[in-house]
């Protein structure tokens, strides 16, 4: 694989430093790398994978480990994805983001394929989202108001436009390249900051949900849908 040389080099550094620990069975690359898709702003993405009897040793020493396997600059867990197992790193210099998430062999070793996109789990929730959005906007609070628009962009509309192009669900990552045509629609879901614009990047995300959902097999939630359109509309109006 044609890996850009920063990379290269940490690999060509650190892989052999974190075989040599007993504990360790396997370091994995995942990710762009992995996926054959790296490029100069690509992050490194390493599975280490450890014995299961020395795990919880491993997880007190992760970041005194990843520093003696390479120059560590900061570090910090990551609950804040849902993944306390990881360590989201900044190395270097020249700086390089690598993430090392530590899993016990057992774990990986049966670790499952990637579930498919939940729509009926979108669907319950879509329009509630909306409503939300809809509040800030007609209370004033535009700042939330767009952070709700990134949100249905991340969770929802990214998800269903690698959907319709048979890609992995990533949110937006990559969405330019895998599904060039439905991220320029997508463009129209961005916005300033004016209460006007802002409900009309919702009412554009509104519309590519159904038009990107189309008749998927989910229980639609149509009485929640007409209400909290409804209610957006009522919303705009009254701030016109």
């Amino acid at each position: 694989m044609d890996l850009p040389s920063l990379h290269s080099r940490f690999l060509d550094e650190v892989l052999p430093r974190i075989r040599q620990d007993p504990r360790v069975t396997d370091v994995v690359l995942s990710g762009s790398i992995a996926g054959g898709q790296p490029d100069v702003y690509s992050d490194v993405d390493l599975i280490v994978v450890v014995e299961d009897a020395a795990f919880d040793a491993i997880m007190r020493e992760r970041l005194d480990l990843i520093g003696s396997w390479t120059d560590l600059v900061v570090g910090f867990t990551g609950e804040h994805v849902g993944e306390p197992r990881l360590i989201i790193t900044l190395v270097g210099p020249p700086l390089l983001h690598v993430d090392f998430k530590f899993v016990r062999a057992t774990d990986f070793a049966e670790r499952a394929e990637e579930p498919p996109l939940d729509l009926q789990w979108i669907e319950d929730r879509f329009w509630v989202w909306v409503h939300y959005g809809a509040t800030k906007i007609g209370r004033g609070e535009l700042f939330e108001a767009i952070g709700m628009l990134g949100f249905l962009r991340d969770a929802v509309l990214g998800p269903l436009a690698a959907r319709r192009v048979g890609a992995p669900s990533r949110g937006t990552r990559h969405l330019e390249n895998i599904a060039p045509e439905e991220a320029r629609a997508l463009r129209a879901t961005l916005c300033g900051y004016d209460r006007a614009d802002v409900g009309r990047a919702l009412l554009v995300a509104v519309d590519l949900y159904r038009q990107w959902l189309g008749d998927a097999p989910v229980e639609r939630r149509g009485e929640a849908e007409k209400l909290a359109v409804q209610y957006l509309h009522d919303v705009l109006a009254e701030a016109s």
